[in-house]
């Protein structure tokens, strides 16, 4: 099977990419998230992607561009967390890998996303069966939450950037207010 995986980040990808090679399944890489900021926390999270495929020998569609304005127009006013704020960005992302899985032939697709036990799983699945059923490929529905201190462990030894938000300026504020507290 051809896989084409959304990683939002390395390290997320650590855990994902270890079980679908375990299962012979062959898979290419996406980076696509304009929901990072500020730039240079975009650029240091690519940084590492790049690294880390190289490291692993992982074939990545990169998408590059720095998205401020792309996701802020589709952000708009919603500044609040979970199904409207969180639903948008997980949708631009998941859309895009589900676009352009089914446009480059690959059987499905699915994302790093639903690695992270600070995401919204069930949300995710959702708009992952919705844009599958708009794009026309199948969406893979991995439990890579399962290997959640396995891929925390891999990143660490593999000596990569880690993060401490999710990557929107909202979550970076979020994680900053609750620090405070």
């Amino acid at each position: 099977m051809k896989l084409l995986l959304h990683i939002c980040c390395a390290n997320c990808a650590c855990y994902p990419l270890k079980v679908l090679k375990e299962k012979d399944i062959q898979v290419t890489g996406l980076w696509y998230n304009p929901n990072i900021h500020p730039c240079e926390e975009h650029t240091k999270r690519l940084m590492t992607m790049g690294y880390y495929a190289d490291r692993v020998k992982l074939p990545v569609i990169y998408r590059e561009k720095y998205g401020l304005e792309s996701w802020l127009e589709k952000i708009g006013r919603t500044t609040q967390p979970g199904q409207e704020r969180c639903g948008i960005c997980y949708s631009m992302r998941i859309g895009e890998a589900a676009r352009i899985a089914g446009e480059k032939g690959f059987d499905s697709f699915t994302t790093t996303l639903l690695y992270s036990k600070r995401q919204n799983k069930q949300l995710i699945e959702s708009i992952c069966d919705e844009m599958a059923g708009r794009y026309g490929i199948k969406f893979y529905r991995g439990e890579f939450d399962l290997g959640w201190k396995e891929g925390i462990d891999m990143s660490k030894s593999m000596g990569l950037y880690r993060q401490n938000y999710c990557g929107c300026i909202f979550s970076e504020k979020e994680r900053y207010e609750k620090k405070n507290k």
